[in-house]
């Protein structure tokens, strides 16, 4: 049997300085919502301050704050995360990270099904053999694309995690983290992330399609952490990266990219009221995903909802979905974008959103316009004021406009932002953002 495997490469100083460490930060937070506890100095249990994003709205954002000792878990190991999540159900719980938990720890080999061999699957469907014109579908348990179906559904049963409501999940000191996981925000309401590390899991097992584009293309599954038809996320002081396994390191097979990674972070089907905080997102394609369809309206109601607030963020290294959004009222502001030459966008317009860029800094290299920072997808309405792009104030849809002509933004997304915390002056932003945002800073 032999199962793709990655090739060394040490990203491990990029890793670093993507969660460079100045200090903890021990905050007093408001308390938000009924019944909930004082937080004191216990990060644990700090909760979402009042007015501090979407997040807030409503009953706001208070995870496992009100938790009692019962429920109160130090973990060490992924088969430990994974059972103080499933303890207790929906009462109050906080779930506290010590060191780096591995979800993949066995390597992919542990995932395979019996008889599944990477190098046959290869060669059945070599578009020289197979073609382009007909998918994987039909082909039989026993084949090479069966085997591979198995073998994905067990990785899936093993990396995904289900975070039940009312959950607080944070890391301890400044080296806590997770990799190779998939964490499913699934149908609950009430859930705090802090102060961890990702490490993008990748996908053992990706499916060859024929038929995806004019060349075939490479599928992959798991996002680092996916909002679904969930209420009141908090997600702050984290690393989201692809650690040791950029796609900068992938083969590529058919003449296409070997895909092994999907989003850093979802938010769809449904979701609402999420503030996304002081997070690195870095070394990462298609990085955030808002509403994951033009069609998901009717059959999810994402009219109306998918409302989120990302503020004080760096994205760093990205290639495109900074966010890309779909039908929600989104709010960026005081978050910091530093491209290089993959560049192709920040924030994607899509079908009915309504999204509000201010008070934003943007570092681009030279020989990437400020008119890629903006991507529209469909004809939406976009409000977009000071913004600084390498330090001067610079008029994103204008330029847009003006470079892109065949596709016009519109002003104005109809509404105003009122949940926010102190808007840092644009030009200060890449200081403070650079020594407050990610893991490894809340005590």
């Amino acid at each position: 049997m032999s199962t793709q495997k990655w090739h060394g490469h040490d990203i491990a100083a990029k890793v670093a300085r993507a969660a460079a460490v100045v200090g903890c930060t021990a905050l007093v937070l408001t308390v938000t919502g009924p019944g909930a506890q004082a937080s004191g100095r216990d990060a644990a249990r700090q909760t979402l301050p009042a007015g501090d994003g979407w997040g807030s709205y409503g009953t706001g954002t208070t995870g496992g704050a009100a938790a009692d000792a019962a429920h109160v878990h130090t973990v060490s190991t992924w088969a430990d995360f994974k059972a103080a999540l499933a303890a207790g159900g929906d009462a109050p719980k906080i779930i506290k990270v010590k060191g780096t938990i591995d979800a993949v720890s066995e390597g992919c080999d542990a995932f395979a099904a019996a008889g599944y061999d990477f190098d046959a699957y290869l060669a059945r469907y070599a578009p020289e053999t197979w073609g382009l014109d007909t998918d994987l579908s039909a082909e039989p348990d026993d084949s090479p694309e069966g085997l591979r179906r198995t073998s994905a559904a067990n990785q899936d049963k093993a990396i995904k995690a289900n975070i039940p409501s009312n959950t607080t999940i944070i890391g301890i000191g400044k080296n806590a983290g997770i990799k190779g996981a998939s964490l499913q925000i699934k149908a609950v309401d009430n859930v705090i992330i802090r102060n961890l590390a990702f490490e993008s899991p990748i996908d053992c097992f990706p499916q060859w399609d024929p038929t995806d584009g004019t060349k075939g293309n490479w599928n992959s599954e798991y996002d680092t952490a996916v909002v679904y038809g969930s209420t009141h996320v908090w997600m702050d002081h984290n690393t989201f990266t692809d650690g040791s396994h950029p796609d900068s390191a992938a083969p590529t097979y058919f003449g296409m990219l070997y895909q092994q990674h999907d989003g850093e972070l979802d938010i769809v089907r449904g979701s609402n009221y999420v503030t996304a905080s002081w997070n690195v997102f870095t070394e990462h394609d298609k990085t955030i995903l808002i509403g994951n369809s033009d069609s998901e309206s009717t059959a999810v109601g994402d009219r109306g909802k998918l409302k989120v607030t990302f503020h004080h963020n760096q994205f760093s290294d990205l290639v495109e979905r900074a966010p890309r959004v779909r039908f929600g009222q989104v709010d960026s502001y005081n978050n910091h974008f530093v491209a290089n030459e993959d560049y192709a966008y920040s924030f994607g317009i899509g079908k009915e959103s309504q999204l509000v860029a201010e008070h934003n800094a943007f570092t681009l290299p030279e020989g990437v316009s400020a008119a890629k920072v903006l991507k529209r997808w469909n004809v939406s309405p976009v409000t977009a004021a000071d913004n600084y792009v390498n330090g001067k104030l610079t008029d994103l849809i204008a330029v847009h406009n003006a470079e892109i002509p065949a596709e016009v933004l519109q002003p104005g997304a109809g509404w105003t932002p009122t949940l926010r915390t102190k808007i840092d002056p644009v030009k200060k932003v890449p200081g403070i953002v650079g020594r407050g945002a990610g893991a490894g800073r809340v005590c």
